[in-house]
């Protein structure tokens, strides 16, 4: 296995325990390039909120564990080269260069951040104060970087660059930690989702103390004695800053297989097929994959911890014979924005209006504004809801929520109906789970749906 997060690992362990039910033995050698395992990379930015008391709290198991359950665990270990007519890789690490043979190689390499050439140095190296958000090490560096805010000396101004879900995540961290902070993004706010209810997240970020600026581009950073003092944006505005947030997304950790002769799709990810192979005794899962969209039948680069561990799994059971199968994905997300005295949830799955009319869909859609309880109840708080349909079929296509507390884990119900191939007439009839404190007696979800239902 090449790679010790949520794919390989469990494809490790999955692979382990099939191996103890059919009585056999199988030796796992897994290849870890950094000096960390199985942790969650969602919570970062709750750790550098202040939320998670420290890295070792997003470690779901560690190195000890995993060698423990009989793993042969190299971290520090980086795989160089592959060679696959020999069953050969090539790797380097504390104990010099090696070259170990393989029956079966899974790549599970994961995503790397976007960096771009504006961020570092003439040598290659990051800016002093620049920083991606991507793995523990990174989430180290940001709490170190925050370790003085509010101190007299210590950072007071940010700028986030990217207006994706680990843009908000960490714009909601810097004001929490008491930064002044600006959001810089090429488009808009959250852009997988429809325009209406970015715009939805976009006034609520800035009723939470968020600068944004929607439509701009970073030209270059200006510094001083190496270290980070001001943004220049495309329109020649300059933003002083003392820290930049690098969250503009990530790209498939490819460059091994590829060197290798393998295909890659359009977004430059591995094309695994639904059992997780990829070429002869070689297998790909996780970030660095390109998945099945369910309701296109095309390939995605959906990178999240969800399928990571899905298709891990697959790819453990198969490889010593089984037969499991990934059952593709639908983009299913969640996130939040909480500071300045706002609480926002967003959520989305499916396609969004503009993706499902490129899909050939005759797209039918509505917002629905509702509540997250009765109205009578003190917990009741806005919930905007909008429905995504094919006119034709009615089929459901694509569900996004934008509300308050209460409203986002919705969205498990509209991504359950998407996995079936509901349409919105079953998604209306639903029978869903009704108390005053928790929904309306027609939830916001279902009135949304009957109501586009009813257009229909």
């Amino acid at each position: 296995m090449v790679g010790a997060d949520a794919a390989g690992m469990s494809a490790a362990h999955t692979a382990l325990r099939a191996a103890a039910g059919a009585d056999r033995e199988v030796g796992i050698t897994v290849l870890e390039a950094t000096g960390h395992t199985s942790y969650s990379a969602c919570g970062i930015p709750y750790w550098i909120a202040g939320d998670v008391p420290g890295g070792e709290d997003l470690v779901a198991r560690s190195a000890r564990e995993h060698r423990a359950a009989g793993i042969d665990l190299r971290l520090g270990t980086r795989a160089v080269a592959l060679d696959p007519e020999r069953r050969r890789v090539r790797v380097e690490g504390d104990g010099g260069p090696d070259e170990l043979e393989y029956d079966e190689l899974v790549l599970a390499t994961g995503a790397a951040p976007i960096v771009p050439d504006w961020a570092r140095t003439a040598a290659g190296g990051l800016v002093e104060g620049v920083h991606p958000v991507k793995n523990l090490d990174d989430g180290a560096v940001w709490t170190g970087l925050l370790a003085e805010a509010g101190e007299m000396g210590g950072p007071t101004r940010a700028v986030v660059v990217g207006g994706g879900y680990i843009g908000l995540e960490m714009a909601e961290a810097l004001i929490r930690r008491g930064l002044t902070t600006t959001l810089v993004t090429r488009s808009r706010v959250m852009s997988s989702l429809d325009a209406d209810l970015g715009a939805e997240i976009e006034a609520a970020l800035v009723a939470g103390g968020v600068d944004l600026r929607t439509g701009r581009t970073v030209e270059r950073l200006e510094t001083t004695d190496g270290r980070v003092g001001g943004v220049v944006t495309d329109t020649g505005e300059r933003l002083t800053t003392d820290v930049v947030v690098l969250a503009i997304g990530v790209e498939p950790a490819t460059s091994l297989g590829a060197a290798a002769g393998l295909p890659l799709g359009v977004e430059g990810g591995y094309l695994p097929d639904p059992g997780g192979r990829v070429a002869p005794g070689i297998w790909a899962a996780g970030d660095c994959c390109e998945v099945t969209h369910r309701l296109t039948g095309g390939r995605a680069f959906l990178p999240l911890g969800t399928h990571a561990n899905k298709l891990g799994r697959v790819v453990g059971d198969n490889l010593l014979g089984g037969d499991r199968r990934f059952g593709g994905a639908l983009g299913t997300a969640i996130t939040r924005f909480v500071a300045g005295g706002v609480h926002l949830e967003i959520a989305r799955t499916g396609l969004s209006s503009a993706a499902a009319t490129a899909a050939g869909y005759d797209v039918a859609a509505l917002v629905t504004i509702g509540t997250t309880a009765s109205g009578y109840m003190p917990e009741a708080e806005q919930i905007q809801t909008k429905v995504i349909a094919d006119r034709t079929t009615r089929r459901l296509l694509g569900v996004q929520i934008v509300g308050g507390p209460g409203s986002a884990k919705r969205i498990d119900a509209a991504a359950a109906a998407l996995w079936g191939g509901l349409d919105v007439d079953d998604l209306a009839g639903m029978d869903l789970a009704y108390a005053p404190p928790f929904a309306t007696v027609w939830d916001a979800l279902q009135i949304a749906a009957r109501r586009l239902a009813d257009r229909l």
